[in-house]
């Protein structure tokens, strides 16, 4: 623990540093930030926020499911993607809509009915459960709907300024558009659009409906036929890259074509180990599923800062900003790392020592011979 005190007396105490607070306390928010409240001696400078828990956002409730997002406003740093946590009651609908922004998705609980169609009229089903993946890229069309269990998804967009609550919908469009014009457009009578919401409060955006039947009898057939790469990705299908300390699942434009805007790796870490000590050449924008972690960020300048995280918190690191991800619970720590960028990279710290010359190395770091041979030649990415 950060503190010399325990969990029911949280303190900014570090050995012979810091004192007791006597002023007010939000000891729940100090137990979960212990690395905040009493800092390590290494932490120095001013580096921005680089946490945002979903817990703290304004969730939007409707009576087909809620819907909470993570954006630049919330957390000022994460300019890159934004992050929205959406539920759908069984039957609820996220309406049918677009955005200007791709649409990257994880499942994290139940079932869920997507369709799209794409610009040359393909178009696309599929059912997808936990840990399953979708894309949509830019301007496509598209719905979700809960199945039987209903569903609580993770949606990834490529613009951090992004927000859930200003897409494109088909209830706002049509409200928005004369009814001649509407009536000209599908060759119908005016009257056929009388109960179309006419004004904000009575768009859609998730509203309960039915579970869906079998989804053989949702296909609806195209000319155009389907589109040609799936939008959706069975991630926990892909076999995992295995280390002493956990496993990592990567998905990027190499094994998800429709994914060329968000690459993502799924990190599990087991008690006691973490993800090495890297860092990327693109922003990566982190959500966490379970258990507990600290991570220090190093900025170059002197300056560093530790945060700690737990399940439905977002973490945020600029690129080419040092950091590892350590597991400080005792339950395996799994967490998401996305990225605006078709490809996976990360720099690792353990290689490049590995693989420069010991005695150049040596001569930065005063090592020993010992510590010099130990130095790992491979790419673990989780560690212990």
């Amino acid at each position: 623990m950060a503190t010399q005190n325990d969990d029911d007396d949280p303190q900014p105490i570090r050995g012979d540093r810091g004192a007791s607070i006597l002023g007010p306390q939000n000891v729940p928010l100090q137990r979960e930030n212990p690395d905040q409240l009493a800092s390590p001696y290494t932490d120095s400078g001013t580096i921005p926020n680089l946490k945002f828990s979903f817990a703290t956002a304004r969730n939007r409730l409707l009576n087909g499911g809620w819907a909470r997002e993570v954006t630049v406003r919330e957390l000022p740093i994460a300019t890159e993607l934004a992050g929205v946590n959406m539920r759908l009651k069984p039957g609820g609908i996220r309406e049918m809509h677009w955005h200007k922004e791709a649409e990257w998705a994880y499942m994290l609980a139940g079932r869920a009915r997507i369709t799209a169609v794409d610009e040359e009229g393909r178009t696309f089903i599929d059912d997808v459960g936990v840990g399953d993946l979708w894309n949509f890229p830019s301007v496509i069309p598209h719905s979700i709907q809960g199945l039987e269990e209903g569903c609580e998804f993770l949606l990834v967009f490529d613009n951090g300024s992004f927000s859930e609550n200003e897409t494109f919908l088909i209830t706002d469009l049509f409200a928005h558009t004369p009814r001649d014009v509407l009536a000209k457009n599908f060759g119908v009578p005016q009257q056929a659009f009388a109960r179309i919401p006419l004004d904000y409060e009575h768009e859609r955006y998730i509203f309960s409906g039915q579970v869906p039947g079998p989804m053989k009898t949702d296909i609806v057939r195209s000319a155009a036929g389907i589109v040609p790469h799936n939008f959706s990705h069975r991630m926990m299908a892909q076999e995992p890259i295995i280390a002493d300390g956990g496993w990592v699942r990567i998905t990027d434009s190499t094994n998800f074509p429709a994914a060329s805007t968000i690459a993502a790796a799924l990190v599990n870490v087991e008690p006691g180990a973490m993800r090495e000590l890297h860092w990327h050449a693109a922003d990566e924008w982190q959500y966490y599923i379970s258990g507990q972690a600290r991570m220090t960020v190093f900025a170059s300048g002197g300056k560093a800062r530790t945060f700690n995280y737990q399940a439905g918190d977002v973490g945020y690191i600029p690129h080419g900003m040092s950091h590892y991800v350590e597991n400080i619970g005792d339950a395996p720590l799994l967490y998401l790392e996305m990225f605006r960028s078709a490809r996976f990279m990360d720099v690792s710290l353990n290689q490049w020592m590995a693989l420069t010359p010991p005695e150049l190395v040596k001569a930065h770091l005063d090592l020993d011979a010992a510590t010099l041979a130990a130095l790992r030649k491979d790419k673990p990415i989780v560690v212990r």
